[in-house]
């Protein structure tokens, strides 16, 4: 963590890292904890920017999520007109696409209604639909908390992916729950 980030943290304001993916995409994040593994630095984030998903809408099926997309994907032209007049900005961020700009909160009396759906599931709060090649699409707001988990390295921030993901996450895990239960 760099000087910085320390000088932050005492002044009782979250720090702040860019955390970089493997294309070179960069993501804002907020510095939720700081977890060493093996001499490592590895950081739990959560985005400065909301987070967004991309969906395909059509009236007989539940909405289909679009995992993958490229930064120059036409539909996300369209997103970016569409929110642009809600003076809102599209950012083609590491990890997930964001949202920068003015968001009204959730609605909490909405969210009650959630929690009878299956519990599993995730939860998402429409931002936005719009159309483009004869397509419905929809820009959400994942409800549940969005963590970014990232290698330090000096004073950059890379996302942890693939198979170093699925060694160290569980470690995490256990590193966040043993923290919880010893406050």
């Amino acid at each position: 963590m760099t000087a910085e980030n320390q000088s932050l943290s005492a002044s009782g304001e979250v720090p702040t890292v860019i955390v970089r993916d493997s294309t070179g995409r960069q993501l804002l994040c907020f510095l939720e904890q700081l977890i060493p593994l093996d001499g490592q630095d590895y950081a739990l984030l959560t985005p400065v920017d909301t987070p967004v998903c991309l969906f395909r809408l059509s009236d007989d099926d539940e909405p289909e999520l679009i995992e993958t997309l490229e930064a120059t994907e036409p539909v996300l032209s369209v997103a970016d007109v569409v929110l642009q007049e809600h003076d809102l900005t599209l950012v083609r961020s590491a990890v997930s696409l964001t949202v920068s700009g003015e968001l009204d909160e959730p609605d909490p009396e909405a969210l009650d209604d959630d929690e009878d759906a299956d519990d599993d599931s995730e939860t998402y709060e429409l931002l936005v639909s719009f159309m483009a090649d004869d397509q419905e699409y929809g820009l959400y707001i994942p409800l549940d908390p969005f963590f970014v988990v990232a290698r330090i390295q000096g004073d950059n921030a890379v996302v942890v992916e693939g198979e170093e993901f699925d060694r160290v996450q569980p470690r995490i895990e256990a590193e966040l729950d043993e923290r919880e239960s010893d406050s």
